[in-house]
């Protein structure tokens, strides 16, 4: 077996032997570091013969539920198990997906140099985890949102005011409810989101009509168009990013078409730094 044809025997002896044994319970001396063949199995809950022919290339494609085992007992991170599933496999490990409390130190850092571009950081389950504060004097005060509402489905069909503020509602409802369902499938949060969706259903008919039409759209980039109280009309491009890592996330950011537009964001940011759309 040459080295080009076995990389994924290769890569699970580099990471087994990257393993303390001590910090596992195993003892005794050892010719080599890490961990032996049969303690990864024995962590893995697999056989140590089916383990030492993975690592000698033997055997056959393992199954995935056998990758996430291994994965497991080599403590491997998302990155790890992810290039253990391609090597194994030939194709990356279906999404898990992890609710969000928030967002790196670096990422909030990042959005908050835009200062008259409104930027918010959203989860599969449109969830807002991160703004900026031309997010703030644009959009809404998250502020002073609990937790639990700074859900951009729960504004749009629960919230008067911010509905109100779009150039064409209905257009905007269509286009979200489509584009939350093409994320929450693509980040495996299928099950998570089910509570929220009997919620909207039961709260809002127009919600409800749009979600049995199934109708799958992609977030990429467009045009929003705004009845803002003090900026007045205004137009909005923005573009989705995702969060490298993060498949659970989207970074979202909206640029003013018009230069004028931008320049009375940072007025008002200057003002007050807060929004009179609540």
């Amino acid at each position: 077996m040459t080295t080009e044809s076995n990389a994924l025997g290769l890569f699970l002896r580099d990471r087994r032997a990257r393993l303390d044994p001590a910090v596992f319970g195993f003892s005794g001396r050892r010719r080599t570091p890490g961990l032996r063949r049969e303690e990864v199995a024995q962590r893995a809950n697999i056989s140590s013969t089916w383990y030492t022919w993975l690592e000698q290339g033997r055997g056959g494609a393992p199954s995935p539920d056998v990758l996430n085992r291994i994965a497991s007992g080599l403590m491997l991170t998302e990155p790890e198990r992810e290039h253990l599933f391609m090597l194994g496999l030939g194709h990356p490990p279906e999404v898990r997906y992890r609710s969000v409390e928030g967002i790196s130190p670096r990422l909030q850092r990042l959005i908050d140099t835009l200062d008259a571009s409104p930027a918010l950081v959203r989860t599969a389950a449109w969830d807002i985890v991160a703004w900026n504060r031309a997010a703030t004097v644009v959009m809404t005060d998250y502020d002073k949102l609990a937790p639990g509402d700074r859900n951009i489905l729960r504004l749009l069909f629960s919230n008067r005011t911010i509905r109100n503020v779009q150039h064409d509602w209905q257009a905007m409802a269509r286009f979200v409810v489509g584009a939350f369902r093409a994320d929450v499938a693509r980040a495996g949060a299928t099950s998570e989101i089910t509570d929220l969706v009997e919620e909207l259903c039961h709260t809002s008919q127009e919600f409800a009509a749009l979600w049995r039409e199934n109708e799958v759209i992609s977030h990429g980039e467009g045009t929003k168009r705004l009845r803002h109280p003090v900026l007045g009309d205004i137009e909005l491009e923005y573009s989705g990013f995702a969060v490298d890592g993060r498949p659970d996330l989207n970074l979202v950011v909206y640029n003013p078409v018009d230069p004028a537009v931008a320049e009375r964001i940072r007025a008002l940011i200057g003002k007050n730094g807060k929004s009179d759309l609540r």
